[in-house]
This record gives structure tokens, sequence and C-alpha cells, in this order.
């Protein structure tokens, strides 16, 4: 690959072949077992990681000293195991061995107990995925192996709805042109199909099990990366070399969908797939409080060291002018000096008084977070009842953090929304449709009983459209319509003379099923052709390309060739790009973008139409042009984006679409909620930008009086210093000189919002969270003195500057975000702002965030339980947050508070008569009262009053 780069490659481009070191050669596992790579010192480790997962903590070897080493990070467990180790000592204890050690004893067991079970919980889930069936093919045929077996280089058979066990690529397949047809739930929380794509050669060639075991190709690509939507490589085979990019992948995770049998080899296994790179290391969260206490606890031991020595103080000169008053008992004292009898006062006092922290104020802590815990699970309130499913608090450790939220970070879909969308207007050559809703369904019933693939499902009411396209005498009109039914990536299968439609987004799903609706019916496709019915008369339009879409484009395209012979451009996306790529004739606009407007304002999201005829010659050439660009190995993107933009041009506006997404009930309301409660809510999503910001503004997040900076607007204000102008270049990115501070200042009076892309923050994040990996080896940095300081600075002051930016926003929404950059953006604003974050997520491309947050909260969605099992809360709907979070977030954490300074009060009073009893024991360190007294004082006479204000207080 390094005798295809320009001379004028970047330094960036440069970089990126260094990192295609990874080399996969089909059917041959001893190839990969020889290479070895450092992970710990000298140690190594193989360097092509086996299938197997484990996402547990412990196993039965590290279990005790592990969970042990935990317990004891919090400073209350190691001031109690300082005590017992000073009791152990017969000459200073004054309190008998059993006060301390049973409690604690009981503690650390009650903790260890609950941290078991939860493990226990992960090497089951574990040991279920890795001993999942699947076909591997060895010795010329396939085998039922698990998936624990699959190694790189191996080629596995995958059968219709099975999961992908490893990240693969797509060798053929059962489907014509071996397509595959995957459902990307577990990865993106999209439930809508996408399709992969074999290479030619390998479809062609890869036809039976023998051709499979004789495969030797071998496959140079990146590294194992987390970048879920970016492959580069190639395969060389036979002496030729093919590039390979995402169409070609299917990802570990993804389920194959209305495909009966595929074949893939496996690039990435186990921890090196990408999802497991997005997969974060299990966290030991602890609250605010638990914080505040462990600094309470070394006060008050500093006070204890204090008082103790200023009671063994007085005990030295007690026993000095003792001896001197009754100096006839000298003989008791012949072998003990002051300074020896004030020593082993102090220590005997600092035993004496241990009891001002004591263990039972723990113990009952745990108990009052289990009771609030078990209010939760209890609240009928959050009981949703058509899916039979409380709420519930699968940590107890955590409620008075509820009470304390400052950032909310919220996945979109399926989280905030339904990811149910709905055709609901439209606006044909300038005239609006759909605002005229029957009450009566009869009509309507009556205008489609001559279309057999009629849903029954609609909600979409017209007669007078209903009318005209009957007529069939618009030519708008006509061409309208066929765009919806061509223009798309949907998928069809047909099941009980029922057309069932497969989209990769719920609005292309819309789209296509308001056409059906309106008699043009998308029936099939193959790879080169689509089939429709118009009217009921079957036409099919053979695909010369598909432009797909983008964040940076926004719109797709389709060149077709009808069946008479013509060459037609259909075109849809945002209003922005569509007007300004326009036909001089322009007749119809003015009414379009009024109507864009008056959907807009409905929190519609729309899309605008448009069409063009293409000559021969212009094709012929175009396709030349757009063949040399889709073969290229670098910058294929961009030179696509090129040549895109020379056909979709001259086009004639058709007219535009609004789709509603349905929002869960009581999302808006809830978000209204949390930002009177002075919480900022960020959305988290993969999905495209468009999309998001329509939901902010239906959410209720987003409102028309605000100002909504894009990503040009941020770079004016996080200006580089760097020489390429890129903030992740150098790491010197820096305000320059002339900060703009008059354009912040021109905002900072109005409401602003902040909509940023993956891609963007990319250039901060990624930096980020790489180089933090950098920075914990800093010891030679450090000595190397101001420069690599400097450095460091330099890197961190965009960053903070991004923050600052986005905290004084009252709402962020990142779109086409990966779930890595999820929980580097949750990390990112809980180092910088020292805030208490809270995620919420329904997949499984949310539990890296989920993990990451100070709180994580899973919806039991549509998207599986991954989200749930990595939670502290499952909720069945966003909107139960509210009550969770100002009820019994608000109640736990009164609760707490109050129990704390209740208890410590009693404590500390009780503690007072034994140091005032010291000044008439002649500072001996007598006890005042009996050990079992003591012991039983804070967990039975008053823990009572106590106890319940912790459980009840409201």
């Amino acid at each position: 690959m390094a005798g295809t780069e320009s001379p004028g490659s970047n330094q960036k481009v440069t970089k990126a072949h260094q990192d295609f070191t990874w080399i996969v050669k089909a059917n041959d596992r001893v190839y990969h077992e020889q290479f070895r790579k450092r992970y710990a010192y000298c140690l190594k480790k193989k360097k092509y990681a086996g299938n197997s997962i484990k996402t547990a903590k412990y196993n039965v070897l590290t279990f005790l000293p592990l969970n042990l080493y935990e317990q004891f990070h919090r400073v209350a467990n190691l001031y109690f195991l300082h005590v017992i180790l000073l009791q152990s000592i017969p000459e200073i204890s004054t309190l008998p061995w059993f006060a301390l050690l049973f409690p604690i004893s009981i503690l650390l067991s009650i903790r260890g107990v609950r941290d078991l079970i939860d493990d226990i919980a992960r090497h089951r889930s574990d040991g279920e995925i890795n001993s999942r069936p699947c076909e591997i093919l060895t010795g010329g045929r396939f085998h039922k192996k698990q998936w624990k077996d699959i190694h790189v280089g191996d080629i596995v058979c995958l059968r219709k709805d099975s999961f992908v066990p490893a990240d693969l690529l797509l060798l053929s397949s059962s489907e014509p042109s071996s397509l595959c047809y995957v459902e990307t739930m577990d990865i993106d929380g999209e439930t809508n199909l996408k399709y992969r794509q074999a290479l030619l050669v390998t479809h062609q060639e890869l036809t039976s099990v023998e051709n499979m075991a004789s495969f030797d190709g071998k496959v140079t690509c990146e590294e194992p990366n987390s970048r879920l939507h970016h492959f580069i490589g190639t395969l060389e085979w036979r002496g030729e070399t093919y590039p390979l990019d995402t169409e070609q992948i299917l990802l570990r995770g993804c389920r194959i969908r209305n495909t009966e049998t595929c074949y893939g080899l496996v690039i990435y296994a186990g921890s090196d797939s990408k999802i497991m790179k997005n997969c974060g290391k299990i966290k030991l969260k602890k609250t605010k409080l638990n914080r505040l206490m462990d600094r309470i606890v070394l006060l008050i031991s500093l006070a204890l060291i204090l008082t103790s020595l200023g009671l063994a103080v007085g005990s030295g000169i007690w026993v000095t002018k003792f001896r001197r008053e009754h100096s006839y008992l000298f003989v008791f004292y012949t072998n003990t000096s002051a300074a020896k009898h004030a020593f082993y006062a102090f220590w005997g006092f600092i035993i004496l008084l241990s009891f001002v922290l004591p263990m039972a104020m723990l113990i009952t802590f745990e108990f009052i977070y289990l009771v609030n815990s078990c209010f939760i699970n209890w609240d009928l309130e959050m009981y949703y009842v058509p899916k039979d499913m409380p709420a519930k608090a699968r940590s107890t450790s955590l409620n008075d953090q509820l009470g304390q939220i400052q950032y909310i970070f919220s996945d979109k879909t399926g989280t905030l929304t339904q990811n149910i969308m709905t055709f609901k207007k439209c606006c044909i050559d300038g005239k609006i449709y759909g605002s005229n809703r029957s009450s009566d369904s009869n009509p309507m019933e009556d205008l489609l009983n001559w279309n057999k693939y009629w849903d029954t499902k609609l909600e979409f009411y017209d007669p007078l459209l209903m009318t005209t396209i009957q007529q069939d005498d618009n030519p708008v009109l006509r061409e309208f319509l066929r765009l919806l039914a061509l223009c798309h990536t949907v998928m069809v299968e047909e099941k009980e003379s029922q057309l069932i439609y497969q989209a990769a987004s719920p609005d292309e799903e819309a789209l296509v099923t308001a056409a059906r609706n309106m008699g043009y019916v998308f029936l099939s496709r193959t790879q080169d052709t689509i089939t429709i019915s118009e009217l009921g008369q079957e036409r099919t339009y053979k695909v010369l390309a598909l432009l797909d879409f983008n964040s940076v484009r926004k719109r797709m395209s389709v060149l077709v060739r009808d069946p008479e012979g013509c060459i037609k451009l259909y075109t849809k996306g945002a209003d922005t790009v569509i007007l300004e790529r326009l036909h001089s004739d322009r007749s119809s606009e003015a009414y379009t973008v009024k109507a864009l407007n008056s959907f807009a304002e409905e929190t519609l999201r729309t899309l605008c139409l448009a069409t063009k005829e293409v000559e021969e010659k212009e094709y012929a050439q175009w396709s030349k042009k757009h063949h040399a660009a889709s073969v290229l190995l670098q910058n294929r993107a961009q030179e696509l984006d090129k040549v895109y933009e020379e056909i979709e041009r001259d086009l004639q506006l058709l007219g535009a679409t609004a789709i509603e997404d349905k929002l869960q009930e009581g999302v808006p309301e809830t978000i209204h909620l949390l930002k009177r409660g002075g919480m900022k809510v960020w959305v988290l999503t993969g999905d495209k930008q468009e999309t998001a910001v329509n939901i902010g503004f239906a959410s209720q997040l987003l409102s028309n009086d605000m100002t909504i900076l894009g990503e040009t607007d941020i770079c004016e204000i996080l200006r580089s210093g760097s020489s390429d102008n890129s903030m992740a270049g150098s790491g010197e990115a820096l305000f320059s000189g002339d900060s703009p501070q008059h354009f912040q200042a021109s905002f900072m009076h109005d409401k602003m919002a902040l909509v940023v892309s993956g891609d963007f923050l990319d250039k901060i994040l990624h930096a980020a969270g790489e180089e933090q990996g950098k920075r914990k080896q800093s010891t030679w940095e450090w000595f190397r003195g101001c420069r690599a300081k400097a450095k460091e600075n330099h890197e961190n002051s965009v960053e903070e500057a991004f923050v600052e930016l986005a905290t004084a926003c009252q709402a962020v929404i990142c779109c086409r975000v990966t779930p890595k950059q999820k929980a580097l953006i949750v990390q990112m604003v809980k180092r910088h702002k020292n805030a208490i974050a809270l995620a919420i997520g329904d997949g499984a491309n949310d539990v890296n965030m989920i993990k990451t947050a100070d709180i994580g909260v899973g919806i039991s969605g549509q998207e599986g339980m991954q989200a749930v099992q990595c939670s502290d809360y499952a909720l069945a709907q966003f909107c139960y947050l509210q009550r969770l979070l100002f009820v019994h977030g608000r109640w736990s954490y009164l609760r707490i508070c109050k129990f704390l300074r209740y208890f410590f009060y009693k404590t500390f009073a009780g503690m007072m008569a034994q140091i005032w009893f010291a000044f008439y024991t002649g500072f001996t360190a007598q006890p005042l009262l009996e050990g079992w007294f003591l012991a039983l004082y804070n967990v039975f006479y008053t823990s009572y009053p106590v106890l319940c204000m912790g459980m009840f207080e409201q």
C-alpha cells in the first residue's frame, strides 16, 4: 500500500499508512499464532486475540484480594482496620477485640457478597456468549463449534437470525450478488436493516466449500480500533489487490436477517473487535457524599489524634505529680517513666475514643440505602403497565447522588423517541396536502380500495390528493411519487401476501410506505434494478448509480434508466442543499419554502425532493469519473463527493415531505422540568444532525428563540494557533491573540444551543481520549520540564474552552457519535466541571456512556437489555426520570444528610462524657462504660430514631 501513496500525501496520511499493519491470512492459524506483543513491562501476549470475551471483574483467585482492595479504598474502612490492629496490642488495648472486629467483618461480608452476586451474573453472561454455537471451516468442511473456538483467519458460516461472532469480511452469501442484510440494534441502537455486499471476485469464485477451504487471500488493514463506521483495507489474492471498506464488513453483535446463509473471514476477534473496543471497563462508582465522608473521616482522625495527644500529655503530667506527692509508692513505678506512661495512654485513648466514628453508622448507612432502593422498586407511579415493567434500583449505594445531578446525557433513538416515523404532510408543486384530516375513515377506505397494497395503518388523509393521483394527469405529482418509491435503500420481503419493508432509517420506511399507500409501490430490488408498481402497472428501473447520504452532503440520489430508456436523477435531502442546486426555473420554490417553514413550526422533519433528466453523453463521461473515484484507496470519499457534485446540479424542484418522529409520552414535560431544576441536558446520538435537531425542537430541548451554534461558529470561537488550523493537529491549539471575545459577547445575552457532529468532536475528544494514556506516563515529561508542561497545557486549552462554551449553552446536541465518543464526552465534562453526571440510554451503544457517568440509567426499550444490565437504575420510560430525580433523589439526599448530622451529634455527645471522665481518672484511658454497652450504644440503644429519620424523612 505504500506504493500507492502520492508524493503530495500529508503527514496525516503517512501516519495512517503506518497503522496498516494488521495482516490476516485466510485458513492459516499457524501464521497468526507466531506473533506476540508486549502489554506490561517484559510480559507478552498473542497479537491476535481469541474470540473469548471477559467482562467480569473477579475470578476464584482474585475475588478476595481485589474485593478487599476495593473496599479498603474507603477511608473509613482503613480507619477501623488501623484501630483493630492497635487493639491487638495488649499493652495499649482498652477495649475487647470483638468491639470493632465483629462489626467490620459483617460490613465487609455484606458488601463482598453483594459484589460477588453481581460478578457471578457477569460470568454467566460471558459464558452464554462464549458458548454460542457457530460453524467454522476446518479440515475441508464446516464443523459446529462455539464462539470461543474462533480465531483470526477462520472462515465461518452464518445462518439466518444468527448473531455475528466476530468482525468479519463478507465473502459470499445465498442472496443475489452476495448481498447480506444485517440488523445493528446492539451496535448503534437502530432496529432497521442495513445491507452489506461481498466483493465481486469472492462472490464469483467462492461458491463451494472446497473453494473456501483452498482460499488463501491476505487482508491488510488498520489495527483494531473503536471506529465503528470506518474500515480501510485491501484483499490480495491471486496476484490482484482489491479495496475493502465498511460495505464488506460484518461487525460483531450484528444479526443476520433475510439472508439464509453467508460466509465471512474473521478479521478482528474477541477483545479486538470494534464493539468490544467501545466497551468501557467496569468502574467503582463513589458518590459525592462518600467522598465527603472520606474527608470527614480524615478530619475526625486528626481531631482524635490531637485530643488523645492532649489527654496523653495530661496523663504524663498527672503521673509526675502523683509520684511527687506519693513517693512511698515508688516501688510500683520503678520500671515505668512518665513519658512511657503517656505513650501508652495516647494509644489507649486512640482506641477508647475510636467510637467517635462508629462502625454502626456505616452498617446503618447501607441499610438506609437498601430501604430507599426498595422504595424506588415499589413506586407504582414508575410502573409501566403496558409492559408490566416496574422501576428497578440495580445499585443500592448511589441514591443520594440522584438528588445532586447537574448534567444529563441522553441517547435519542428509543430513549426520547419511540423510533416510529409517520408521514404527515407533503408539498407538491407548491401545494400542501395532508392538512384535511378526516374524522371518518370510510371515505379514505373507499378511495384506497383500488390499491391492494394499501397499509391499514395509514395516518395520512387527503381525499383531494388521492383523487388527483388516480387521474394521473399531473407529471410533477407522478415524478414526486416515483422518487419516493425509487430513491432509498429499503429492503422488502413478502410474508403472507403482505409486503414487509426493512429500512436503514425509520424515516425512509415512512416515505416508501407513503408512496405505497398512494399507489406507487416498491416491490423488489436486486443489485442493479428496482421494481415498482405504478397505479397497478409494474415497471422495472435499472439502477446506474446510488449516491449515498452522509452528514456533509445531507442528501442522497439515485441515477436510474426507466423502461423507456431515459436516464433520470432523483434526489432528496435537506432544503439547504437542494434549493441551492436548482435549475434557473424556480417557479414553485417560494411556495415550497413557505410550506417548509410551516412544517418546521409544527416540529415535523422535512426533506426536499428534486429530479432532472440526464443526457446519454453526460452520463457516459460522468460514469468514467465515478468509476475512477470509487476504486481509490486514499481520499475515496472526498473524490466521490466531487463527482457527485458534478451531476447533482440544475435540478427541478418537485416538492417537500413532512414526517413526525413520535416522542415517548411525557418527554417534553420531563425535559422542561429538568431544565427548570437547573440541570443541563445533552443529547448524544448516532443519528444524523437534521433528525436530532428536529427531535430537539419537538422535545422542547431547543426553542425558536435560541441561537444555535454550528461547527463554523465554534471554530470561530475556538481559533487554532496551529499552521494547519486543526485543533487536533499538533496539540498547540490555543485562543489566538485576538480572541474573538466580541463574538462570544454577542451570544452571551441570548439563549444558546450547540450542535456538533462526531467528526468535529473527534478533533477534540479522540486526541483527548488517546493522549490521556500518554499523559499518565508523564514522569519523563515532568523531568523534561516546561516544554512538556506547556504542550500539555496547550492540548488542554481547546478542550477546556470547548467545555466552557458547551456548558454555557442551555442545550447541547452531538450527532453521529460513536459509543466511545459518548463516554469521552461524559468524561470530559466530569473532568473539567467537577460535576455529577447522569447518562440514560436503551441500547448496547449506550453502555460505555452509562458506565462512565456517575449515575447510569437504562431504558427497558425496543433495543434489548444491554443498557439495563450495565446500569445503576432501570426505567421503562424517559418520563419516569423526573420522579426518580425530583422525588426519590431529593428524599434520599435529605435523608442521608440529616442521618449523618444526627448520628455524628449523638456520637460526639457520648464521647464527650468519656473525655470528661478522663479528668477524674487521672487520664488513665479507663472506659466509663462496659465494653458491650459501648458496642451496642450505636447499634441498638440509640439507633431507632436516627434510622427512622434516614428512611422516612421527607
